[in-house]
C-alpha cells in the first residue's frame, strides 16, 4: 500500500508527463529506441515516473498519439464556419499545416508510430471527420460537383499532409511553401467541381483571416 501511495495523483507532475510525452514523439520521430531507461534519462527522471504517469510504455506510446491529435483538433477548432464553406475549407487546410508546423516532433511521430491496438488505431478519426464535414458543406453548397466527401477530403488531407511532410523534412523551402498549398488547393476545389472564379474569390476570403490571424508565424510563411 505504500509503494501505491508514491504513485498518487499529487506526485504526477504535469510537466514531467509532458516532457515525457515530448521525448518519446522526438525518439520515435528520430528512430530511436524507446525505452523506459532511455526516456527516464533523456528527460532527467527516474524510471518509475513513466509508471506514474502512464502505468506502462503501452499507455505511453498512446498518449504520444493521443497527444498529437488533440492538438491538431485545437488547430482545427480555432477556424470558423462561415457563409463561404470553401473559404472555410481552405483555411482548414492551413491550420493543419500550422499544427505541424508548431508541434513538429508531435506530427512527425503521430504518423509515424503505428497504433497500439484496434482501439488506438480509432484516435484522430474526429479531426479527419472534421474535414469530411467542411468538404461535405461545400456539396451542399453546390460548391462541388462531386459528392463524395470522404474520397474528396481524403485527397486533400494527403495533399497536405505531404507539403508538410516534405516542409520538415527540408525538401520544401519555406518561400515555396505557402505558395503550393494554395497552388494545391485551388487545383483540386476546381476538380472537385467549383468555378474558378468562385474558388479564388473564396481564397482571398480566406487568406485574409489568416493574415489577420497570425499572431508570431513567420512572414516568409504567411501566404
Amino acid at each position: 500500500m505504500q509503494h501505491c501511495q508514491t504513485m498518487s495523483p499529487r506526485s504526477a507532475d504535469p510537466a514531467v508527463r509532458d516532457a515525457l510525452v515530448e521525448t518519446a514523439a522526438r525518439l520515435v520521430a528520430e528512430h530511436e529506441p524507446l525505452t523506459t531507461r532511455r526516456l527516464a534519462a533523456e528527460v532527467g527522471t527516474s524510471t518509475m515516473s513513466v509508471y506514474t504517469h502512464f502505468g506502462s510504455m503501452d499507455e505511453l506510446r498512446r498518449a504520444v498519439r493521443r497527444d498529437g491529435f488533440e492538438r491538431l483538433a485545437a488547430f482545427l477548432a480555432r477556424v470558423p464556419k462561415t457563409a463561404d464553406p470553401v473559404a472555410d475549407l481552405t483555411e482548414l487546410g492551413w491550420a493543419y499545416f500550422l499544427n505541424a508546423l508548431q508541434n513538429p516532433t508531435l506530427y512527425r511521430a503521430m504518423f509515424m508510430e503505428g497504433p497500439v491496438d484496434a482501439s488506438d488505431s480509432e484516435v484522430g478519426l474526429d479531426t479527419f471527420q472534421t474535414l469530411v464535414d467542411a468538404v461535405q458543406r461545400c456539396i451542399d453548397a453546390k460548391r462541388f460537383s462531386m459528392d463524395d466527401a470522404w474520397n474528396l477530403a481524403t485527397q486533400l488531407w494527403a495533399s497536405v499532409h505531404g507539403v508538410a511532410a516534405l516542409h520538415l523534412a527540408a525538401m520544401l523551402t519555406v518561400d515555396g511553401v505557402s505558395a503550393l498549398l494554395l497552388t494545391t488547393a485551388r487545383n483540386a476545389f476546381v476538380a472537385f467541381g467549383d468555378d474558378p472564379q468562385d474558388a479564388d474569390w473564396s481564397m482571398k476570403k480566406a487568406l485574409r483571416r489568416i493574415r489577420k490571424s497570425a499572431n508570431g508565424i513567420p512572414e516568409a510563411l504567411l501566404p
